[in-house]
């Protein structure tokens, strides 16, 4: 085995979305366009949550939190995707690959625990709202929000610094638009059998639990919210719970099937298109789905606008 299979100054290669470049212009406009969108949506409600003061709750504190973490997420990926749709080399530094593996999975790992915080919330609003200053007090957001924080990144810490001294081999050819674990492991000279059992709990842990908690407080939610017997109430709490199951669903599911599969029974094409709906599509969603179906949220930007 080569030394320089370790270097630190070898670069990766980015597949992309697609190996032949006969679309790139088009997925470059494409991908443009969702990227100006989430950051718009993202931007215009953290800016919405911050100036008017009937959105100062803990709910929209999270909210905005997610908004925050939704902007940094989709630019993680998106800018440096987009530019080698225009690029000939595709070439990523063996640095930069390390950050943005890194800034990816504290990301994305913040998300997963901030979703199931938010269940948590309005768990607590509808089914215990007489405690709800208690266990929604700021402090207790604050700490929600920072748990997410340094939990996520120190497990991206102990990932990226393992997977990063592990020897790579062959042509460092990454079939994929970003450097993310699993793409990366395929590239590994040695059994890494025994690492994937880590991913697999971490995965477990970070992204099973919290949407287990997703499900129970919105299962509670309905079955609450359907005994009070007000009809209309009723239509809008499930149309609302839906909506909110449905983003969630989408993001928790498609990062489970990346993260809890063992790399040899990995599809690069279908990994590529599993990985465009948890880091693109859904932080383009989240915003929309969390604001235009809330009633407050589009008071809000009324009175802002007048």
């Amino acid at each position: 085995m080569e030394s320089g299979n370790r270097s630190c100054g070898t670069d990766f290669t980015l597949v992309g979305l697609f190996q032949d470049g006969h679309m790139d212009t088009f997925l470059f406009t494409v991908i443009s366009i969702l990227f100006a969108v989430a950051l718009i949506g993202n931007i215009t409600l953290v800016i919405l949550i911050r100036l008017d003061q009937r959105l100062h709750t803990p709910m929209y504190f999270l909210l905005s939190q997610l908004s925050i973490m939704d902007m940094m997420y989709i630019s993680t990926t998106v800018p440096k995707m987009a530019a080698n749709f225009l690029s000939d080399t595709k070439a990523i530094s063996f640095l930069g690959c390390v950050i943005q593996t890194f800034v990816f999975l504290t990301l994305g790992g913040s998300e997963a625990l901030l979703l199931g915080f938010m269940s948590y919330d309005r768990y607590i609003a509808i089914c215990r709202p007489l405690h709800y200053p208690v266990f929604m007090s700021r402090k207790i957001c604050c700490s929600m929000v920072a748990g997410a924080w340094s939990s996520s990144s120190i497990t991206a810490s102990v990932h990226t610094v393992y997977v990063f001294q592990l020897p790579f081999c062959g042509s460092r050819m990454v079939n994929h638009f970003f450097c993310e674990v699993p793409s990366l492991l395929p590239l590994v000279c040695e059994d890494t059998s025994q690492y994937e059992h880590t991913v697999l709990v971490s995965g477990l842990v970070i992204l099973m639990l919290p949407f287990l908690a997703i499900l129970a407080s919105y299962a509670r939610i309905l079955v609450v919210v359907l005994q009070m017997g007000s009809g209309q109430g009723q239509s809008r709490a499930v149309s609302t719970c839906s909506s909110h199951l449905t983003v969630a669903s989408l993001f928790y599911v498609t990062t489970l099937s990346t993260y809890t599969q063992p790399h040899t029974l990995h599809s690069p094409g279908r990994d590529k298109v599993v990985a465009v709906l948890y880091s693109i599509v859904t932080p383009v969603l989240n915003p929309f789905i969390y604001s235009l179906r809330n009633k407050e949220v589009m008071g809000a930007l009324r009175r802002q606008m007048k």
